[in-house]
């Protein structure tokens, strides 16, 4: 697994929301806050809730003060999530809470997105071929989405009464998914083409020669 600095996560994700190899002063500070928000609400190690059993942007505790904090590729992409979803008006921690409790499966499916072939994910003219009226605008031949869905009581089936679910769904079980319940929001969010967009800028950076501390 490669190790990233702070500089190069805020480096990679500048580049792929397209501002450019130096992030701006307000992505930084962005970048601080969901990372202080994860540290600061507390974790419960095997913990049956996924919420308290790991953080959202890190492996593990805060090492001792002046050791540099290295991310993992899956953190980089869990963080540029998160800024999304808060562009999309969610508060941070409930930021943190969604992304924490979609780690267990987020993580091995990013890592099994990485590990498919970019010339055939991203091929234009199969992308055009597979485009129907009435489905998703997808820029890849093999989406997956971060689906949040948001419902005031239990669902018709009775599998779930949390008012909140997070799936992590590929395109054959996307449809099966929102037609499960009617009266409910979604936020999706597509991640084939997010995920290797961001690893291939990442791939490109350099660590910084003296990082600053981290939390």
């Amino acid at each position: 697994m490669h190790a990233y600095k702070r500089n190069q996560a805020a480096e990679a994700i500048s580049v792929a929301i397209g501002q450019g190899p130096s992030p701006s002063a307000s992505l930084r500070t962005e970048m601080k806050r969901l990372l202080d928000t994860d540290r600061g609400l507390y974790v419960i190690h095997r913990s049956n809730d996924p919420e308290y059993a790991n953080y959202a942007f890190y492996t593990g505790e805060a090492p001792g003060r002046g050791t540099e904090v290295w991310f993992s590729e899956y953190e980089i992409f869990a963080l540029r999530l998160g800024l999304d979803l808060m562009e999309h008006g969610w508060p941070q921690a409930t930021v943190i809470s969604i992304l924490r409790r979609a780690r267990t499966d987020l993580e091995p499916k990013h890592a099994q997105i990485l590990q498919w072939n970019p010339t055939d994910l991203f091929d234009q003219k199969k992308i055009l071929e597979a485009a129907q009226p009435g489905t998703l605008a997808v820029w890849t031949t093999r989406p997956v989405h971060l689906v949040i869905a948001s419902r005031k009581g239990r669902s018709r089936d009775q599998s779930c009464d949390e008012t909140r679910e997070i799936a992590v769904l590929e395109d054959n079980e996307l449809m099966p998914f929102l037609r499960r319940e009617a009266g409910i929001s979604y936020t999706m969010i597509e991640l084939t083409r997010m995920a290797h967009d961001l690893n291939n800028v990442l791939a490109s950076t350099k660590p910084s020669k003296r990082g600053r501390v981290s939390s």
